[in-house]
């Protein structure tokens, strides 16, 4: 099984990252590149000396679970600390000379002196203090703890930090993080706004069309003019029979000698001063022709040959006849033309425009308003200067800055964090956690096996130090089903084809603890790192979402079970029971068309399958959210158009062309997923409602050129919609009707190359 915890995932991105360094053409991607490709290399060594044990909670030897570290994608940790860095300059100020095996380890112990408390108590004041990492507020909590009376808890967390005061930051640095007040919240800050937009480089393409515009071509006008000036007649042109005209190189003005020079020198200048195109050195344009025979004719045409002069008189032919003589209206117009286009202003001098406006704002806060910044400024940029507008999650979904769930995850903390923390009495430590919580957030996921659970923000030391400190207040536990409900109802209305991405049901979990609501919320599981286990969380989420949606659309399309019984278990399963629920993963398999026994054989898409039919039963946490939140009313009147718009996704999905097989089945799994909520929202609806989707969803199918790959899937649909259900196969009995399902363990009847022979040796296929 090639799951993804294997070296050879993270050789193959090793692999892809330095061939782009080795590809790129500017210098900020391939350092970028390069940056990503030591990474993986601190992976594949870390793997390969055992160091790194990929797939634990605790991967690095000898460091505590808590400890934030480096994971690149894929959840792989590179085994470096992120709280592990070199002295900052403000830092270094503050270090004494003393005891100690390392600075870090000088600077932590001072900050546990009278002169150290003192600081910290005055940046917990003064709220003058950035948590960048969860660990830089390990010391100011000891801080905190020492002036209000619990030296028994600070002692204690000073224990336990000990063994790391020698490598870990685990103080802040001075400075602010301003936070969107109330419910506001950014996507970015001004800072990081303002530095990407200088980042902003023109490509060598538009340099050298404009040096091309701007230098070359006045300098080429001026040398075709000059060699004009030695025609004797008609100037040459192209015709049907070939050139025809006067010849060069028979008449020398006076000062055609000094214009000559002239001419060269402003040449060579521009040669040494402008690099970006090559359009002067092309062995065979006229420019190059034109200029070599210029440099031969010092005085006059004697050391040019008639074939010389013949090149000549057809680089003569071909400008004049493609754009006009010299001084002409038609080459005065071109390149008037040609002047206006260089001379509007670039992509990245726009946007150097736009960072200076930023630069009256504070770097680490937000934009009030859009609109004094942005001007007359192009969309696209104005969309990036959006990123650090502070407004309403909704305002940003609207406007666009907010573009998916996993979007909306990255910014919910930035509520969630105030609503947690006013659990505190104490503003400075409401303060202090609020920012620790925001930075703990920001922590990337590792990859897990055999059913290890992510870190909590209660395995902190310094966060667990403060539990008992923390009170359940009813206006925060009010604000926080607030809160929940309208971000649930949020991501459902304007990203409903999606399922609710794992990063976003983490917020939804926290949220639900301080609104006094827990709910069974499950994660997606990657299929190659499945291990055939469930935790129980999934089975009471399976029995809620039958009881939710018995006698549903949903409940029939998917033949959901009436039903859950508790059975005992045999006694050879009851240490593999504990904590894990057997019989969830027992139909799993089954509804998938196998058992766990046949699944020791086990793929990647057989653990798709199984993996499909757990969302399936569990909605993916819809059917838990709604009923628990009580939001059944409220979404039945978007439901028409919340279904309307899944399925139109999922046919524009499937009809988007891929020449790339697995890109053309994740099509088809994100098309599945989308239908799947399609029918949840559909089930909300009415009969007719449901008739005429279906009949609107058949137009768009044969609208896009798919009524031969996907009419089975609107059949079958539409057979369950008026009462039928499917075989235990997933089909129509008689019928070319299907069941829509996303994974298979064999070529997908839906895959646009070929349709597949029939089979019924698979349910769902």
């Amino acid at each position: 099984m090639g799951h993804t915890a294997s070296p050879g995932y993270a050789y193959g991105q090793l692999e892809r990252a330095v061939r782009t360094a080795l590809s790129a053409k500017d210098s900020g991607t391939r350092r970028r590149a390069r940056a990503k490709a030591d990474r993986w290399q601190d992976v594949l060594t870390g793997m390969a000396t055992g160091s790194l044990r990929i797939g634990s909670r605790v991967p690095v030897a000898g460091t505590p679970a808590w400890v934030t570290l480096e994971v690149v994608h894929g959840g792989f940790a590179t085994g470096r600390c992120l709280a592990e860095v070199p002295l900052s300059p403000a830092e270094a100020a503050l270090c004494p000379d003393g005891p100690g095996r390392t600075d870090r380890e000088r600077l932590n112990l001072w900050y546990l002196t009278d002169a150290g408390l003192a600081a910290l108590r005055g940046m917990l004041a003064a709220e003058s203090y950035r948590i960048d990492v969860p660990e830089d507020a390990a010391l100011p909590t000891v801080a905190w703890l020492l002036e209000h009376g619990h030296a028994e808890a600070a002692l204690d967390l000073i224990a336990e930090l000990r063994p790391h005061l020698h490598r870990l930051r685990l103080a802040p640095l001075p400075g602010s993080a301003p936070r969107p007040a109330g419910a506001l919240v950014r996507l970015s800050t001004v800072g990081e706004v303002r530095d990407s937009l200088r980042s902003a480089s023109t490509p060598p393409a538009i340099k050298a069309m404009l040096e091309t515009l701007t230098v070359w071509h006045p300098l080429f006008d001026r040398l075709v003019a000059l060699w004009c000036d030695t025609v004797e007649g008609e100037l040459p042109r192209l015709d049907e029979t070939g050139v025809v005209g006067g010849w060069p190189c028979r008449t020398w003005p006076e000062d055609w000698q000094q214009r000559r020079a002239e001419w060269l020198a402003d040449y060579a200048s521009a040669r040494f001063r402008h690099t970006a195109s090559g359009v002067h050195v092309h062995p065979k344009s006229n420019f190059t022709r034109l200029y070599r025979a210029l440099r031969a004719c010092e005085r006059d045409s004697s050391e040019l040959t008639g074939r010389d002069v013949g090149w000549i008189r057809r680089a003569l032919a071909n400008t004049i006849t493609k754009h006009g003589e010299p001084g002409s209206e038609p080459r005065a117009a071109l390149r008037a033309l040609q002047a206006s286009v260089a001379s509007r202003p670039t992509h990245a001098e726009l946007a150097a425009a736009l960072a200076e406006r930023l630069d009256r704002f504070p770097a680490d806060g937000g934009l009030p308003s859009i609109e004094p910044v942005a001007g007359d400024a192009p969309a696209h940029l104005v969309a990036k200067v959006a990123r650090a507008l502070e407004a309403p999650i909704e305002e940003l979904v609207a406007r666009k800055v907010i573009t998916s769930a996993d979007v909306l995850a990255t910014v919910l903390p930035q509520i969630t964090a105030q609503l947690l923390a006013a659990n505190f009495d104490n503003e400075q430590l409401s303060t202090l956690y609020a920012q620790t919580y925001a930075a703990f957030r920001r922590r990337r996921s590792l990859l897990l096996l055999d059913l290890e659970h992510q870190v909590r923000i209660e395995e902190l030391p310094w966060v667990h130090a403060l539990d008992r400190l923390r009170t359940r207040r009813p206006d925060a536990t009010r604000a926080a089903r607030q809160t929940l409900s309208q971000t649930v109802l949020l991501a459902i209305s304007a990203f409903p084809q999606a399922i609710l991405p794992n990063t976003l049901v983490r917020e939804l979990g926290a949220l639900a603890k301080q609104a006094g609501l827990p709910m069974p919320l499950v994660e997606e599981v990657a299929a190659d790192i499945f291990t055939g286990m469930f935790t129980e969380k999934w089975r009471t989420a399976a029995e809620l979402t039958s009881r939710t949606m018995a006698g549903t659309l949903y409940a029939r399309y998917y033949d959901l079970p009436e039903s859950w019984t508790s059975e005992p278990r045999p006694r050879r399963f009851r240490a593999l029971a504990k904590g894990t629920a057997n019989d969830f993963a027992d139909l799993c398999f089954a509804r998938a068309g196998g058992t766990r026994t046949s699944w020791r054989l086990r793929s990647v898409a057989m653990n798709g399958t199984v993996l499909e039919q757990s969302q399936i039963l569990t909605t993916q946490n819809l059917a838990v959210l709604v009923h628990t939140l009580d939001l059944r009313k409220r979404l039945q009147a978007s439901a028409p158009e919340l279904a309307a718009e899944s399925l139109t996704w999922t046919v524009i999905r499937l009809a988007t062309r891929t020449d790339h097989h697995h890109a053309a089945l994740q099509a088809v799994k994100n098309a599945a997923y989308a239908w799947r909520q399609a029918l949840f929202f559909l089930s909300l609806c009415n009969l007719e409602t449901q008739r005429a989707t279906v009949r609107e969803l058949a137009e768009q199918v044969t609208r896009a050129g798919l009524a031969e790959r996907f009419t089975p899937a609107v059949t079958g649909l539409a057979h369950v919609v008026e009462g039928g259900r499917f075989t235990p196969e997933g089909r129509i009995g008689g019928g070319v009707g299907r069941r829509f399902l996303g994974w298979t363990t064999g070529k997908h009847w839906c895959l646009p190359e070929v349709r597949q022979k029939e089979s019924t040796t698979t349910p769902g296929l």
